[in-house]
């Protein structure tokens, strides 16, 4: 697909050190919903630096849009986004599939596992196709959940939160167990999409397959 050299149109905090960066889009660079590039800042000392990230816009977007979780304790590529400003320039390359949508069913995401749903709900909802979708996800925090509103415009009731940190009233609390799964999820023949630490994923799949999911409904992607 190439190298392209692009710009940074906006760049806004959506949640406690979560960026949304957007840019320009290349001619020719069109990728499916959950799908992923490569990124490097291109200034001196970070111009090999290339690093993944999911790209979270609409595919008939002029625009792309990267939402990247920060981590200012670690002196890395994501925080130094945080420095980044409107015109800086971006390298964009080597676009590639992380997950793709097979049909209608559960995701499963943990922390900055939810970024490849993203623009898939999103381009589902465009299409009139969200249909009985949901989305069950979990954070440490109340504050950790990012794009709670569009997340709950898109999929009202079966946009689902689980917290780990502490009891809030409204929140699952503790973690993706086999219970909150039985008690939320009554079709065991239909899509699950599960993103987030390897560890988690093999838990999660652990739990699904036991409780009677045929593990060819399972996608996974490690993020």
């Amino acid at each position: 697909m190439g190298n392209y050299n692009v710009k940074v149109a906006s760049i806004d905090n959506i949640a406690p050190q979560v960026l949304k960066i957007v840019t320009n889009k290349p001619i020719g660079f069109d990728l499916e919903p959950g799908k992923a590039a490569h990124l490097a800042i291109s200034k001196s000392g970070w111009i090999t630096e290339k690093r993944p990230f999911t790209m979270t816009n609409l595919p008939n977007s002029d625009l792309l849009e990267f939402i990247v979780k920060a981590y200012p304790e670690i002196q890395g590529v994501t925080n130094e986004l945080l420095a980044l400003r409107t015109n800086d320039e971006l390298l964009l390359c080597d676009g590639f599939e992380t997950i793709t949508y097979k049909g209608e069913g559960v995701f499963i995401a943990a922390g900055d596992g939810v970024k490849p749903f993203i623009s898939i709900l999103r381009n589902l909802k465009a299409k009139n196709e969200i249909g009985h979708n949901m989305l069950l996800f979990a954070n440490k925090a109340k504050a950790d959940i990012m794009l709670t509103k569009e997340f709950t415009d898109l999929l009202g009731d079966a946009f689902i939160n689980i917290l780990s940190e502490k009891l809030i009233d409204g929140y699952a609390f503790a973690r993706i167990t086999e219970l909150l799964l039985k008690n939320n999820i009554s079709n065991l023949n239909q899509q699950f999409y599960i993103c987030g630490s390897r560890d988690m994923i093999e838990e999660v799949q652990g739990i699904l397959i036991h409780i009677g999911v045929d593990k060819q409904l399972i996608t996974k992607e490690i993020f």
